[in-house]
């Protein structure tokens, strides 16, 4: 098991739920000379490390030594108050208990804990500043770094914002000169800001604007300046056009592939890839360098399957740019490729590749040098050849390498010291090294630095006629030198002050002026840099005030370290004090602390510490003073924590977590597994002190942490599961018996009967060939809720007896479940009952509340204790109340119930309750103080001085003036405005009047209301809104909002009637939003991916209408509609034309491009209509067929007649008149085709020629031609002839 704790204290109101630190660890036990005295022995601090207090019952050494490890999270810097802390131990605290707590303290804190701490006090000792409602000069913000680098793709934006009183005004210089923003469109300035912004939108280069540019922050007591900001525009160049001839190297030979990429701003990234954009693998052998070629240590056939292509990545055009290929020839004495020689041994002489001694690739020679700024990364390489690969190792000279902040790269071929300083100056050697020998290159490191600051300069505040100083000290390597300016102009031409005496690096100011005020700036600069520090010289005579709210509420817990802050301001500047409950003694000593910015610290928080501070602030014009109520909560902590467990898999496991914490903190228990949050799935229940896991899985291994925390604090503690897989059991006999759920557990027996325990006993049922797994126990009672079953305990499937803990006065009685794999058993038979004797109560209701439900009266409800709670008979609730105010004296009642009704109350005042649990043993322990408030009556005033504002043509932003406290009558919920929709601009359109409402939470004096409708007419009102509903309404504010863009116009329709011709109609917005001036129509053609140029109509505001000629047959178009206003384009809609037909197959064309009107009505009944002409054709052509006369055929040719010929009786053909005779031999066909008959004989034998022609003018040559011969027409069904629908489709 493994106990973490982290703890965090609140500052104040606003940070009390604050999160503590995940970085904790457990605290000591002891054993005090009281065995219910409850006590913490940690520190915390305010960055939220703390140790958990710990019940001393019980306490052992081991347990003591196994918490010290805690005691590593208190920071050094705590050594200092140690002494001061001896004479400030707590009242009743042992001398062993606080050696504990001082032993603790003086271990060595980590590393991030001392830098907290240190920002910590360095906030403390911060330069005091000027209220904004003071006159002061200008002060510099938020500027752009000083190299600025900007995306040619986007505008430009140079940041410069500065504060003052009265507000500063900018300008600029660029390159030293005067920057006329004025004459320049594309340069704009941002309203109540100095930043610059450059627009490209309408065209422009970026590159004309580089150079170098100040800003200079001005009004009349002062000017303030920027940096010099450096403006440079991102630069990605292509990489020249080049034709690489193939390299040829011998294998084992080194080889170096230059990548020599174009040069970029900034430079870009370099990677090798292939040209199939594979990476190539480094390794020791072969890797990339810090300039981006590609070093070959030795050279393998292996590394002539693949080509090498050098990448480069632009940062801010996000490009990638890749040279051309190296491609790669190795000549070798071992031809073939054998990947078995890779891992040999001695791969080199087994490939015939001669070893030999290293040599440096890069650098060259046997020395260089290096020089490298204060501050940044030194990164030192060396890349060797040899035969086998040598390996690299680094060393500097008359000492070691810096192990903090010295890391290898490249496989060791580079070292890295990051945040150089002068101590890494020296000289550093590479020593390469193979069996064949070694070889080193010593490499001579100067730090040189830009200047940095020793003493910066900072605002000076002074009351006229005191003195005062400037200081401005830097370093750097060479010695920087130092500039004064005043208002931004040297020094020296500075009008002269007698006031002020210049000394080197320091302004020495005497008895200061009005006059005085000006904002001085320090340049200190070498050949590496500059820095520039603006401090500004006030002369005010201001008494005492506070800025921060007064009367506020910090909660914090037990024996943490706190702080109390009291901002104040006035010049000459206040002394401060603090005092204890308007006690006279001056807090600072001891256990108390005041920084020079007004903080009061407490160092360890006690009981007694609780109270009212107060804190003074004092000059010779005046005093002011603030309050502080402190509150000392109990710490959360974790006293019955989950245990490391080994469970079977799908076993039942229950982790325990009990937690003790101020009841008037809300708790919240929560588990993380594997230091993530838990998801409580089907087969877990997280309970209120403990977690259980049903069916244990492999998945569920793992560590779970129980976080048990409040709004300041929380503790943590940790267990690890272990799941066992199954075990493989032999295959026998059993393995084939089915599986069921076990029988019931038989002869439950109650021994060791105790006050407050018994011991079960039961007898197992047959597990029906599944092991059982778990045992539950279950109780029942019979006072409370006789006949209801209770889960009590569980139990692992391996005992059979168990001990059960019990509450006082209850009649027990019990039964057992037994579970395996399968299910669970049938419950057993009951044991026989066994009372436990009674107790006083020793907790009290929960969730006690105190509501009004009328305007006079005040409902306490509490949730009622169960029958393990009541600890004895006749269980009652005294329950007390009295105002919060006054103090009275308490009223109390006895309730048997859960809720008690107080009348006549006053409207919402604050109520102190109590409610306490009592039965005829006694009443339970002393109980916690809830407030509550009788009920609200509706608020008696509407806000006034309501101002309405027109932000645009949907919204409105309101302001108004709050109502006074007391006329809320309640808990002020909410503003609320109430507004309708009077009527609109245009004429004849219709409004909806409903009204609407929009809500302003909190006690808050202005909103915005949106949504609304433009170039309209509305009116609205406000009220107040509290628990009971709202007040009166306030006056009725009328405003009209402008006209806005309209919607989209409705039912836009585009049709297409031929291929020629798209005919488009829609119809007029639904919402206007203002007087419409046209449409505007674009549209463009595209033909799959191919997009062609987008034109542009527009119409008037009543033309709903328009048609236009397609350009070609084959594309499509897609239109965008938009309705204008005066304001602008509205919404708009898009619609394509359909799909053209298809040439191919034009009939299948023609159907599907007329999709969208084969639907119509009309069309079906023209489609019908044309069907039935065709029936009514067919029918009048077989009734002239069949009046036709007739004609002898057997005397023209000797044929048998077929079965299905059409004949009479005599043996003649029909046929009918000339003029509309179908073909002989022909019969029409179900789908109105003309289906040629078996027959030979035809009109072709009576006709003048041969190939069928019918008449001599050929108006039917070929349309009711067959051929002649019976063996040519065997086989072919059907006729040449074209049936009466194919017509009709034809001529379609």
């Amino acid at each position: 098991m493994r106990r973490l704790a982290a703890r965090g204290a609140a500052g104040d109101a606003e940070e009390a739920a604050a999160p503590a630190s995940e970085d904790s660890s457990d605290c000591v036990q002891c054993r005090s000379p009281s065995p219910r005295r409850l006590i913490d022995l940690c520190a915390i601090w305010d960055t939220g490390v703390s140790l958990p207090f710990a019940d001393w019952k019980g306490a052992s050494s081991g347990v003591a030594s196994r918490r010290l490890n805690e005691a590593e999270k208190l920071s050094s810097l705590w050594e200092a108050h140690l002494e001061q802390q001896e004479a400030a131990k707590p009242q009743g605290l042992g001398s062993r208990e606080w050696g504990l707590v001082l032993r603790m303290a003086r271990q060595q804190a980590p590393p991030w804990v001392n830098a907290a701490f240190l920002l910590f006090l360095l906030s403390l000792g911060g330069a005091i500043e000027i209220p904004m409602d003071l006159t002061q000069p200008p002060t510099i913000t938020k500027q752009s770094v000083k190299d600025h680098i900007v995306d040619p793709r986007d505008n430009i934006l140079i940041e410069c914002e500065a504060k003052g009183n009265p507000a500063p005004s900018f300008h600029w210089t660029r390159n030293s000169r005067f920057f006329n923003i004025a004459k320049d469109p594309r340069v704009s300035m941002r309203r109540r800001s100095g930043t610059l912004v450059i627009d490209f939108r309408s065209g422009g280069r970026p590159e004309e604007y580089e150079g170098e540019y100040q800003c200079f922050a001005r009004n009349k007591f002062g000017t303030a300046l920027s940096n010099r900001i450096r403006l440079q525009v991102s630069k990605s160049p292509l990489w020249p056009k080049e034709n690489l001839d193939p390299v040829v190297v011998q294998e084992g030979a080194p080889l170096t592939l230059q990548c020599n990429p174009p040069p970029g701003l900034p430079s870009p990234v370099i990677f090798w890839m292939s040209s199939s954009m594979e990476p190539i693998t480094q390794d020791k052998r072969v890797s990339q360098g810090h300039n981006g070629d590609l070093y070959f240590s030795n050279v393998m056939l292996q590394d002539m399957q693949t080509d090498y292509s050098c990448n480069a990545r632009f940062h801010f055009t996000h490009t990638i740019q890749q040279k051309n290929p190296f491609t790669l020839k190795v000549l070798t004495n071992h031809p073939y490729n054998d990947s078995s020689l890779r891992n040999h041994p001695d791969m080199y002489s087994a490939r015939g590749v001669a070893e030999r001694t290293p040599s440096f690739m890069y650098p060259q020679g046997t020395s260089s040098s290096q020089m490298v700024l204060r501050g940044m990364d030194l990164l030192l390489e060396c890349i060797a050849s040899g035969v086998p690969t040598p390996d690299i190792a680094w060393y500097k000279k008359g000492g070691d390498l810096p192990s903090d902040k010295a890391k290898f790269e490249n496989f060791n071929k580079a070292l890295r010291i990051t945040n150089v300083s002068e101590e890494d100056s020296g000289e550093y050697f590479c020593l390469a090294s193979n069996k064949m020998g070694s070889i080193r290159h010593t490499i001579s490191v100067r730090v040189k630095a830009a200047p940095y600051w020793l003493d910066e300069p900072k605002n000076l505040i002074l009351a006229p006629g005191e003195d005062g100083r400037l200081v401005c000290r830097a370093n750097g390597n060479p010695k920087p030198t130092v500039q004064w300016m005043v208002n931004g102009e040297p020094l020296q031409s500075a009008p002269p002050n007698p006031n002020r005496e210049v000394a080197g690096d320091t302004i020495i100011f005497r008895d200061t002026q009005i006059s005085s005020r000006a904002v001085y700036q320090c340049n200190t600069s070498n050949e590496h840099g500059y820095l520039l520090a603006n401090a500004f010289v006030s002369v005010l005579d201001v008494p005492p005030r506070m800025l921060s709210p007064r009367n506020q509420l910090i909660r914090v817990i037990l024996y943490n370290r706190t702080r109390l802050d009291c901002p104040f301001f006035g010049s000459p500047i206040p002394t401060l004090r603090w005092f204890k409950n308007g006690q006279g003694s001056n807090l600072d000593g001891g256990n108390y602390h005041v920084y020079e910015n007004g903080s009061l610290e407490i160092k360890m928080i006690r009981k007694e510490d609780q109270g009212i501070y107060t804190c003074v602030a004092t000059n010779i014009l005046g005093k002011a003073e603030n309050q502080v109520r402190l509150e000392v909560k109990d710490p959360t902590r974790i006293y019955r924590m989950p245990e490391d467990q080994v469970a079977k898999r799908g076993t039942t496991v229950q982790l325990e977590c009990r937690v003790k914490h101020d009841p008037s903190l809300k708790l919240t228990v929560s588990w993380l597994k594997d230091d993530e949050p838990l998801y409580i799935g089907n087969r877990m229940k997280k309970e209120d002190d403990s977690l259980t896991i049903f069916g244990v899985a492999e998945r569920d291994q793992g560590s779970y942490t129980c976080v048990a925390s409040t709004e300041l604090d929380q503790d943590l503690a940790k267990a690890h599961l272990t799941v066992l897989a199954d075990q493989a059991t032999p295959t026998n006999r059993l393995a084939a018996l089915p599986k069921g759920r076990p029988d019931r557990p038989r002869d439950l027996e109650l021994t060791d009967l105790a006050e407050r325990s018994v011991r079960l006993t039961w007898i197992p049922g047959d597990d029906n060939n599944s092991p059982i797994t778990d045992y539950v126990v279950q109780f029942e009672e019979d006072q409370f809720q006789p006949g209801v079953w209770h889960d009590h305990s569980k139990f692992p499937g391996s005992v059979n007896s168990a001990v059960l803990q019990l509450s006082p006065y209850v009649n027990y009685q019990f039964r057992v479940i037994a579970v395996n794999e399968v299910g669970s058993s049938h419950p057993s038979l009951p044991s026989e009952r066994y009372r436990t004797s009674g107790a006083p109560p020793e907790s009290n209701p929960g969730d006690v509340k105190g509501e009004g439900t009328r305007k006079n009266n005040m409902e306490i409800t509490w949730t009622p204790m169960n029958a393990t709670s009541a600890f004895g008979p006749n269980l009652r609730y005294i329950v007390k109340w009295r105002r919060r105010e006054t103090r009275d004296t308490w009223n109390n009642v006895t309730v048997w119930g859960s809720r008690y009704v107080v009348g006549q109350t006053p409207v919402y005042v604050p109520y102190e309750i109590r409610v306490q649990a009592e039965n005829d043993f006694g009443k339970g322990p002393e109980p916690d103080t809830v407030i509550g408030y009788s009920g609200e009556d509706y608020p008696r005033a509407a806000p006034t001085e309501v101002k309405v504002r027109v932000m645009n043509s949907t919204a409105i932003s309101l302001q108004w003036n709050r109502v006074y406290s007391d006329t809320v009558q309640g808990q002020l919920r909410e503003y609320r405005a109430y507004y309708w929709r009077e009527s609109s601009l245009l004429k004849n359109l219709w409004v909806s009047q409903k009204r609407q409402q929009a809500s302003f939470p909190g006690d808050r004096p202005r909103g915005v209301v949106s949504r609304l409708f433009p170039y309209s007419n509305y009116k609205l009102e406000m009220v107040v809104v509290n628990g009971r509903g709202d007040g009166p309404r306030s006056e009725t504010k009328e405003f009209t909002t402008p006209e806005g863009v309209p919607s989209a116009p409705r039912r836009f329709r585009v049709r297409q009637p031929n291929l020629e011709t798209i005919n488009l109609e829609w119809d007029h917005p639904e919402h206007p939003n203002g007087i419409l001036i046209g449409y505007t129509l674009r549209y463009v053609a595209f033909n799959g991916t191919k997009v062609g140029k987008q034109m542009v109509e527009n119409f008037s505001p009543n033309q709903t209408k328009f048609s236009m000629q397609r350009a070609d047959p084959v594309s499509r178009y897609r239109f965008t509609l938009s309705a204008r206003t005066q304001v602008g384009s509205g919404e708009a809609i898009t619609e394509e034309s359909p799909a053209p037909p298809n040439e191919a197959t034009p009939t299948a064309a023609y159907t599907n491009n007329q999709a969208d009107i084969a639907t119509q009505g009309w069309f079906i009944g023209l489609m019908c209509a044309i069907a039935l002409l065709v029936l009514i054709l067919l029918i009048v052509c077989f009734i002239k067929r069949s009046r036709g006369g007739k004609y002898p055929v057997r005397e023209k040719k000797d044929v048998p007649l077929g079965p299905e010929d059409p004949k009479e009786e005599d043996g003649s053909f029909d046929y009918s008149d000339e003029d509309n005779k179908p073909l002989q031999g022909s019969q029409t066909s179900l789908d109105g085709t003309i289906k040629q008959q078996e027959s030979d004989d035809s009109l072709v034998d009576y006709g003048e020629g041969g190939e069928g022609q019918f008449n001599e003018d050929g108006s039917f040559i070929g349309q009711y031609t067959v051929k002649k011969d019976k063996e040519e027409t065997e086989g072919n069904e059907s006729s040449e002839a074209t049936s009466p629908v194919n017509a009709i489709y034809s001529l379609a």
